[in-house]
C-alpha cells in the first residue's frame, strides 16, 4: 500500500480534503491545532491501493508545538512515496514556504491550491507557478467531487524529479559550515541555518554536537535563510498571481463583534440565544415530542411484560433498560440543537474572533490564547476536549488546560439542568442555566490563576492567530456534523448508560446477601448512599438516593436523571413526571428547598467528570495531576455547594431568592464586563502579511 502524505498550514482546508478524498468524517475547524495527531485512512484509484495520512497543521519544517512535532517527524521518517502539499489561495505567499522547505528536502509533491472561499486575494495561474516550482499544481474547491477525482488520478503518476534547483539557495553562503563538515548534504546546511533542533536530536546529534554546530553558523542565520525564501516567494506571487484589491479575513462585523465595550456583550447574548432555543423554545418542544414517541414504543412491550407476574423481570426493562434509553433519548433534540448551533459558530469564523477576545484574559491565569478552544470544546464533550489539550507548547499550561475542561459544562449535564432546575425555577431556570455556565468558567479560571501562582507556574507563551473571513456554513457539512455527534452519542446510550443502568438498578434491588428487594430497601446501593449520605448534609441534600445518582453519574453524567427517575419509581421517559416527583416529600429523591437544588445543580456541575473524561485525563496528564485534579474537584464542588446552599437558604427563609439570584447574576455580569475591559487591550492582529487597524 503506497503511502501519502496530506501536509500543509493550520486551516488550509487539510482535512476537509482528507474527509473528500477518503470519504471520512473527521472534525473540521476554523482554527490552530484542530488536528493534533496524524489520521490514516486508505482508499483506492483504480487497482492502486493508497493509506492518506493527514498530519497537523505546520507552518514550516522547523517545528514549535507539539503538533508540528508530530508533522515533522512523519516527514522526517521518509515512508511515504508522496506530499499532497495543501494551501490556501488566500494565505499563498505564508503557506507556499512550507512548500519551499519541503522541496528542499528533496520531496516529491503535488501542490493543491485550495479556494476555501469565493472571495479571493489572488486570482492564480497555476501554469505560471508550476513553472517557477518545477511541480504540478492543482486548484482545487475541496468539497467539489470532481476535481477530487483529479487529484486521484495524478497520485498514480510517475515521481516527479525536478530539474530546476532553488536558485535562492545558491545566494547564501555556507562556507562556515563547509569548512567543517565537507561531506554533508545541502539539507545539513539548510537546517543548521534554520537552527533545527528536532532535525539534528532525529538524526542522533547530542546536545553538545548541536551547540557546537550552532556557534558556526551566523548569529542571524536564520533571518538569512528566511529572507532569501521570502524574496524567492515574492518573485513567485508576482509571477504567478494578479492581486485583487481585499484583505483576507477582515469584516466590517468585526467593528461590533470585537470592540472592546462590544465584544463581551455580544458574545454573551449569541449564547443565551443559543442556550433558549436548545432548552426551552425548540428543544424543549421536540423533546416533549419524542419523549411521547418514546412511551407509545414502550408500553405495549411493558404491558406484555406484566401480564407475566414477574415484578423482577418487569422492573428490570421498565427501569434498567427502558429507564435508561429513554433518559438520554428523550433529551436527543437539545442535544442535537446544541451541536448544531456551536458548528455554525465553529464555520462561521466568529470561534476565532471569540479566542481572539478571551486571549488576555487567559494569558492573566497562566493559559495561552490556544487553551480557549480546548475550553470552548469542553462544553460539547470533555473527553475530546481533554484530548486537544496536547497541542499546548508549555506543559504547565497543558496540564493546566486539562485539568480545567470539566469545568466546562458538558452536553451530558443538560439533562440534569433541565429536569431537576425546571421542576424548580419554571420558565426562570434559563437564567439558572447561564448562570451554571458562567459559574464553572469563573471557578476554572480562578483554579487557573490559583495554579498559575503555586504549583504550575507558565511562561509567556506564542499563540499565532489568523482571522479566516466570516462564511456560511454547507448543509451537507451540517448534517455530516449533526450524524457523526448523534451517532457518538447514541453509541454511549447503548453500552455505558445501559450498562451502568442496569449496574445500578441490580444495587437498589438486591442486599449484600443477594436477596431480592422489590421496594429498595435494604439494597446495597441504599446500604452505600446511606453511608455517605451524611457527609452531604453541610450541602443540603442529606438523602442516600440524591448519594447514589451522584456516584452513578461518575461513569457517565446522563445517568444521574435516569437513576432519580428508577429510585422514584417512575419511567425515565416521563420527564415531566421525573420533575415533578422530586417535589413529592413521599418520593425517595426529594429535594426539601431551592437551595438544596441549587447546591445540588452546583456540585453536579463542579465535581469529578465522566470516567472516560479521567481516562483522556490519566493519558494526557499523568496518574499525578489526574489524581491531583480528581481531589481538587470534590473540594471546589463541595466548598462552593456549600456557600451556594447558605447563601440560597438564607435567601429563601427571608423571601428575597430570586432577588438575590438577579442581583447575583447581574453582579456576576459586571464583574465579568469590568475583568474583559480591564485586561482586554486594543491589538492588532495578523491578516495574510498585512496588519490590520486597530478596532474601535
Amino acid at each position: 500500500m503506497r503511502e501519502v502524505l496530506l501536509v500543509g498550514n493550520p486551516n488550509s482546508g487539510k482535512t476537509t480534503f482528507f474527509n473528500s478524498l477518503t470519504k471520512s468524517d473527521e472534525h473540521i475547524g476554523n482554527w490552530h491545532g484542530v488536528t493534533v495527531e496524524e489520521k490514516k485512512k486508505a482508499f483506492k484509484v483504480g487497482n492502486d491501493e493508497f493509506v492518506l495520512v493527514d498530519t497537523p497543521g505546520i507552518y514550516s519544517l522547523a517545528p514549535l508545538s507539539f503538533e508540528e512535532e508530530v508533522s515533522f517527524k512523519l516527514i522526517e521518517k521518509k515512508k511515504h512515496e508522496k506530499i499532497i502539499n495543501i494551501c490556501d489561495l488566500n494565505n499563498l505567499q505564508r503557506n507556499l514556504y512550507l512548500t519551499l522547505c519541503l522541496l528542499e528536502e528533496g520531496e516529491d509533491i503535488l501542490l493543491v491550491v485550495n479556494e476555501i472561499d469565493k472571495k479571493v486575494k489572488f486570482k492564480l495561474n497555476t501554469k505560471e507557478l508550476e513553472r517557477c516550482l518545477d511541480i504540478p499544481v492543482i486548484l482545487l474547491d475541496a468539497e467539489n467531487k470532481k476535481e477530487i477525482d483529479k487529484i486521484k488520478d495524478r497520485l498514480k503518476d510517475k515521481p516527479n524529479k525536478r530539474k530546476k534547483p532553488l536558485k535562492y539557495l545558491d545566494k547564501i553562503d555556507f562556507s562556515c559550515l563547509k569548512s567543517h563538515f565537507k561531506d554533508k548534504d545541502l539539507i545539513f546546511y539548510i537546517k543548521a541555518f534554520e537552527k533545527n533542533e528536532s532535525f539534528f536530536k532525529l538524526k542522533g546529534f547530542t546536545d553538545e554536537e548541536i551547540k557546537k554546530i550552532f556557534e558556526i553558523v551566523p548569529v542571524n542565520s536564520m533571518e538569512i535563510l528566511a529572507n532569501a525564501r521570502y524574496s524567492f516567494l515574492d518573485e513567485i506571487i508576482e509571477i504567478s498571481c494578479a492581486e485583487n484589491n481585499f484583505v483576507y479575513g477582515q469584516s466590517k462585523f468585526d467593528k461590533i463583534l470585537l470592540n472592546k465595550f462590544l465584544a463581551l456583550p455580544c458574545f454573551l447574548i449569541i449564547l443565551s440565544i443559543i442556550f433558549y432555543l436548545t432548552f426551552f423554545s425548540i428543544g424543549a418542544f421536540f423533546s416533549d415530542l419524542l419523549s411521547s414517541f418514546l412511551e407509545l414504543i414502550t408500553s405495549p412491550i411493558l404491558d406484555a411484560l406484566s401480564e407475566l407476574n414477574n415484578s423482577f423481570l418487569y422492573n428490570f426493562f421498565a427501569d434498567a433498560v427502558f429507564g435508561g434509553l429513554s433518559t438520554v433519548l428523550s433529551f436527543l433534540p437539545q442535544v442535537v440543537l446544541l451541536f448544531f448551533f456551536l458548528s455554525l459558530l465553529e464555520d462561521s469564523g466568529y470561534i476565532t474572533r471569540v479566542a481572539f477576545i478571551f486571549e488576555d484574559i487567559l494569558g492573566k491565569v497562566g493559559l495561552s490564547g490556544k487553551s480557549i478552544y480546548t475550553l470552548l470544546m469542553g462544553f460539547g464533550c470533555s473527553t475530546t476536549a481533554i484530548m486537544t489539550a496536547r497541542n499546548m507548547d508549555n506543559k504547565n499550561s497543558k496540564i493546566k488546560t486539562a485539568l480545567l475542561c470539566p469545568y466546562m459544562s458538558c452536553s451530558a449535564k443538560i439533562p440534569i439542568y433541565t429536569v431537576i432546575g425546571g421542576a424548580f425555577f419554571g420558565a426562570s431556570n434559563i437564567f439558572v442555566i447561564i448562570g451554571l455556565y458562567l459559574l464553572g468558567v469563573v471557578v476554572a479560571l480562578s483554579i487557573s490563576k490559583i495554579l498559575d501562582v503555586t504549583l504550575l507556574k507558565s511562561d509567556n507563551q506564542t499563540f499565532i492567530l489568523e482571522f479566516p473571513p466570516y462564511r456560511w456554513t454547507s448543509m451537507k457539512r451540517v448534517y455530516k456534523i449533526l450524524s457523526k455527534n448523534v451517532k457518538s452519542f447514541l453509541v454511549k446510550v447503548g453500552s455505558v448508560m445501559i450498562s451502568m443502568n442496569i449496574i445500578v438498578f441490580l444495587l437498589s434491588s438486591f442486599t449484600f446477601s443477594f436477596k431480592y428487594v422489590e421496594d429498595g430497601s435494604g439494597s446495597m446501593l441504599e446500604s452505600i448512599g446511606k453511608f455517605l449520605a451524611p457527609a452531604f448534609e453541610p450541602v443540603g441534600f442529606n438523602n442516600w438516593a440524591i448519594v447514589s445518582a451522584l456516584l452513578a453519574g461518575l461513569v457517565a453524567k446522563e445517568v444521574v436523571v435516569s437513576s432519580i427517575a428508577m429510585f422514584n419509581g417512575i419511567d425515565s421517559s416521563a420527564i415531566k413526571l421525573i420533575s415533578s416527583s422530586i417535589l413529592l416529600p413521599t418520593s425517595v429523591v426529594y429535594f426539601a428547598s431551592k437551595a438544596s437544588v441549587l447546591s445540588f445543580l452546583v456540585f453536579c456541575l463542579l465535581y469529578t467528570p465522566c470516567l472516560a473524561s479521567i481516562s483522556m485525563m490519566l493519558q494526557e496528564i499523568g496518574k499525578k495531576w489526574t489524581i491531583i485534579g480528581i481531589l481538587i474537584q470534590l473540594f471546589v464542588a463541595y466548598i462552593v455547594s456549600f456557600i451556594v446552599y447558605n447563601l440560597a437558604l438564607g435567601a429563601e427563609i427571608f423571601g428575597i431568592l430570586p432577588i438575590i439570584l438577579t442581583l447575583l447574576s447581574i453582579i456576576l455580569m459586571i464583574v465579568a464586563v469590568c475583568f474583559v475591559f480591564r485586561f482586554v487591550k486594543y491589538k492588532k492582529c495578523a491578516r495574510c502579511k498585512n496588519l490590520c487597524d486597530k478596532h474601535k
